[in-house]
């Protein structure tokens, strides 16, 4: 009796724990749900502006009506910036990004290996959150003093989907500014222009191969289109952003 009694004990704990977790992780997140937005808003609701220092010309965002649903518009005239959003997701849990563009024109001086030519007509960044038990000790030494100065932790790396101009698709290599974010040509050339187009990532997939390490929690994401380099201009409509379990 005492047996039985301790099996229903645990069997009702076990279930209540699924249902528990079931209910905190959901099939889906909805980043960027830009589609459920008035068009006309400057921004969507959680995201901010993502501005450089010394870059004083940026890219006009906001949001419109585009074949019968509402999305972000991005025009940039030799100008750089983004619109960004701090999320808490674990990419083990959800590691599918999801998310729809549409681009104008390709930037014709857009090189994926050198500074001048780092600009593109579309990209998504997924940040990382900086973990201490990750880096070397000259490593945390130098996040600790990026700390101080900018009240927080930088993050741990990031990747950033691209649509390219030149480079191979799945061409995969470190920013020209900086060995911490990695490229990932998602989409390469004109043959799609002014079309839209659905992407599926693997994120915690993509990390791994990009870094070698297992990936930390994902700490935010970012859109943007920039032409400051070439001197040239580029437009993109972006869509719902998603982010879902296996």
């Amino acid at each position: 009796m005492f047996i039985r009694l301790m099996s229903w004990i645990l069997f009702i704990l076990m279930a209540g724990s699924l249902v528990a977790r079931a209910q905190v992780e959901p099939d889906f997140i909805e980043v960027g749900q830009f589609s459920a937005a008035s068009p006309g808003d400057m921004l969507p609701s959680g995201w901010k502006p993502l501005t450089f220092e010394k870059i004083n010309q940026h890219t006009k965002y906001s949001l419109v009506n585009d074949s019968g649903r509402v999305v972000v518009k991005a025009a940039s005239v030799q100008s750089a910036s983004g619109i960004a959003k701090e999320i808490k997701i674990d990419p083990k849990i959800y590691p599918i990004i999801e998310w729809e563009w549409k681009i104008g024109n390709i930037l014709n001086k857009g090189n994926v290996h050198s500074k001048d030519g780092d600009d593109y007509a579309a990209r998504i960044y997924v940040t990382f959150a900086y973990d201490r038990d990750r880096v070397g000790l000259l490593d945390q030494a130098k996040y600790e003093a990026l700390r101080i100065v900018l009240g927080e932790y930088p993050p741990l790396g990031a990747i950033a989907y691209i649509w390219g101009n030149r480079a191979p698709e799945e061409t995969m290599v470190p920013n020209a500014y900086s060995d911490e974010v990695v490229m990932v040509v998602v989409r390469s050339g004109s043959k799609n222009l002014n079309t839209w187009l659905k992407e599926r990532r693997n994120i915690y997939q993509d990390y791994q191969k990009a870094f070698g390490i297992e990936p930390p929690k994902i700490s935010g994401m970012a859109i943007m289109t920039d032409s400051d380099n070439t001197r040239e201009s580029a437009n993109a409509l972006f869509g719902d952003i998603i982010f879902r379990k296996k």
